[in-house]
């Protein structure tokens, strides 16, 4: 059995929700929010110190004080079937493969594994509720930074003729594509030098402020005039910064909102 490490640190109040998508991208293999208190699993060989003090400086905070410990596959395994509840948005349902489905609802199925996105994140929901709410059917759609995969499934699940999903970490693509077989739905994941030269209906990403930004020119030539793009893991103290990274194509604006974090969303122009 391979070893892990679970790793607890104490943040203020507000931050921990932050810290947790800034370590994600530092490396960790999952996090979850409990009473205010963040935990987190590394890979046992993970220097903890490094990266959670470059996940500080990514998310602009000091470095927190932290314990840890070892864990084994499976207390990982039990500890993250405990945290990870299934939840419904319009006709959405988002459960693990241990939990029943309502009969009426358009189910999508993950279990909790090494790439980011079970859906339980509130900026997951943001676009999750967006894609319910937007897609009609027979959309060309995009998902930039996929992690497992999640976004792109329930579009596809919702009805889009064709799904693209990409992400820098192979372990993203890899998981992408065996939830989406596990889901038996269509989602062509790969990494981001092979996409074809295409524009989408609909383009999605789910990442943070400072590589949605620098994403912007890219993000905007993926989307098709008059097209939709939706944007999410920013906070509402950087929703104006981001707004007008996109302003030169799009008439972005906050259009949902859930415990502090937003979602962008405009047409390009």
């Amino acid at each position: 059995m391979m070893p892990w490490l679970a790793v607890s640190l104490d943040l203020e109040a507000g931050a921990a929700e932050a810290f947790g998508d800034a370590l994600l991208q530092a490396g960790a293999q999952s996090v979850a929010l409990e009473a205010g208190r963040l935990s987190a699993i590394l890979e046992a060989r993970a220097d903890a110190a490094a990266m959670i003090a470059s996940a500080a400086r990514s998310a602009g905070m000091a470095t927190p004080r932290f314990t840890s410990q070892p864990l084994a596959d499976q207390d990982w395994v039990r500890a993250s079937q405990a945290q990870f509840a299934p939840f419904r948005t319009g006709r959405l349902w988002i459960g693990a493969s241990w939990h029943e489905a309502p009969a009426d609802a358009v189910s999508v199925r993950l279990d909790p594994g090494l790439a980011f996105g079970t859906g339980s994140h509130p900026t997951t929901k943001l676009v999750l509720t967006d894609l319910e709410k937007n897609l009609k059917g027979g959309e060309r759609v995009l998902d930039y930074g996929c992690g497992s995969g999640i976004l792109a499934i329930a579009a596809a699940k919702l009805g889009a003729a064709s799904v693209d999903a990409t992400d820098l970490d192979p372990q993203a693509v890899q998981t992408t594509t065996e939830n989406a077989a596990l889901n038996q739905v269509q989602v062509h994941a790969l990494a981001p030098e092979a996409l074809a030269p295409a524009q989408y209906d609909v383009v999605v990403s789910n990442i943070l402020l400072q590589p949605l930004v620098l994403l912007a020119p890219l993000l905007a030539a993926r989307v098709a005039p008059r097209g939709r793009i939706a944007l999410a893991g920013v906070l509402e103290s950087q929703a104006e910064e981001l707004a007008l990274a996109y302003a030169p194509w799009f008439d972005a604006s906050v259009c949902l909102r859930l415990d502090g974090w937003v979602l962008i969303a405009g047409q390009r122009r």
